[in-house]
């Protein structure tokens, strides 16, 4: 009969060479996929549908104003009225002209006139609201207006 020695059994080194490839790849694809915003919605709004919609690509001389009602740091809606938001900052219909300017200021010279302010209201949102910020729109020379809308209109039987 023969002894068994007990042989002291190490646990083998993790290999991690790999490793540091795994963390810049998925790095790398978070970073694509991810999309940033530029404005967080302080106002509750849902666009309404258009029969003619068209996609703005270019989106480096856009100026966004939502028009909805208020919203909390959680996006649960406060108060019934109807806000205006623009630049992260809720405003007054008198208050956008001077914004608009300020927007306008950041360009370059040669790009100012292509200033596009994109109007995102809520379905609900009366007209006489819009037609405030288009007339002060209108005071403060940014006349290329579009109104964000879903697509993919069908009339209903």
């Amino acid at each position: 009969m023969s002894r068994f020695r007990r042989q002291s059994r190490e646990v083998p080194a993790l290999n991690v060479a790999a490793l540091p490839d795994l963390i810049f790849t998925v790095l790398f694809f978070f970073m694509i996929v991810t999309h940033m915003r530029q404005v967080d919605p302080k106002v509750a709004y849902q666009v309404p549908q258009g029969s003619e919609v068209s996609k703005d690509v270019k989106k480096a001389n856009m100026v966004y104003i939502l028009i909805g009602h208020p919203t909390d740091s959680q996006g649960h809606v406060v108060s019934d009225e109807t806000r205006i938001q623009m630049n992260n900052q809720l405003v007054a219909v008198d208050d956008i002209p001077a914004l608009i300017e300020k927007e306008r200021q950041k360009l370059p010279d040669d790009e100012r006139h292509l200033l596009t302010v994109s109007i995102r209201a809520d379905r609900q949102t009366q007209m006489g609201v819009i037609n405030d910020v288009k007339q002060a729109l209108r005071r403060a020379g940014a006349l290329n207006i579009n109104y964000s809308a879903k697509g993919n209109y069908r009339p209903h039987p």
